[in-house]
Parts: structure tokens; C-alpha cells; sequence
């Protein structure tokens, strides 16, 4: 069973995978706006634009607070910073093994071949 760090990051790229979820987010990190705001560019209904701020709020990528009859959204980037650490913990193993992978080759696999300047495969 997952631990909640692990449920917390499937949510927020199942959030990020959507185009028009992360559409919002692009807006909302020019600054809080309200749910008309949000929805004025997206060509779908109220209701369905209501959908997405729910995925995005249950992610916590957004939060939402109450004035009277409005809605004020703005943008949470804690979950993103998170899911970036994990991407940067993940690209540096495989960086780092690549890079290995990529010395072996270069320090192994040429001089047994004997072609240590040449191109092509060998020749006999």
C-alpha cells in the first residue's frame, strides 16, 4: 500500500497530466484570480471547468477561498517543488548512470576491439 508521500506525488502528476489542468496553473501563477476568471479561456463548461479545480485542489496544487458568492483561486506550488525533487533525485541516478555506462564503453569495450580512433565497425 502506498505511503502518503507516495499518494501526495501520484496525485499531483495525475493533476499535471492533463493539458487543461495545467492550463490553470499557468494562469494561476500569474496571481490569484476567481473560478469566471479561470474559466473565461477554456472552451468547456462552468461545471466542467469546476471538475478540474477539484482534481487540482485535492492535489493541494491550488487553493481555493470564499468571498461571499466568489470564488478567489490561487496557486499552490508546494506539490510541484516536491514532484521536482523527486524528478532531480531520479535524474541524477540516471545521469550518473549513463555516465558510467558511457565510460565503460570508452575504457573497456574500444581497446578490446583494437579501433581506438576508428568510426566504423571493424574491419577484417
Amino acid at each position: 500500500m502506498p505511503d502518503t508521500r507516495s499518494a501526495s506525488l501520484s496525485a499531483t502528476f495525475a493533476a499535471l497530466a492533463d493539458p487543461t489542468r495545467r492550463s490553470i496553473l499557468e494562469r494561476l501563477s500569474r496571481g490569484e484570480a476567481t473560478v469566471t476568471q479561470v474559466a473565461e479561456p477554456l472552451e468547456m463548461s462552468l461545471p466542467a471547468v469546476s471538475k478540474h479545480l477539484r482534481v487540482l485542489e485535492s492535489a493541494g496544487l491550488m487553493n481555493r477561498r470564499r468571498m461571499g458568492r466568489t470564488h478567489y483561486l490561487e496557486l499552490n506550488p508546494e506539490p510541484m517543488r516536491k514532484a521536482r525533487e523527486w524528478i532531480d533525485f531520479y535524474r541524477r541516478f540516471w545521469e550518473g548512470s549513463l555516465d558510467s555506462l558511457a565510460n565503460y564503453l570508452e575504457n573497456e569495450i574500444e581497446p578490446e576491439n583494437g579501433n581506438s580512433g576508428s568510426s566504423g565497425p571493424p574491419q577484417s
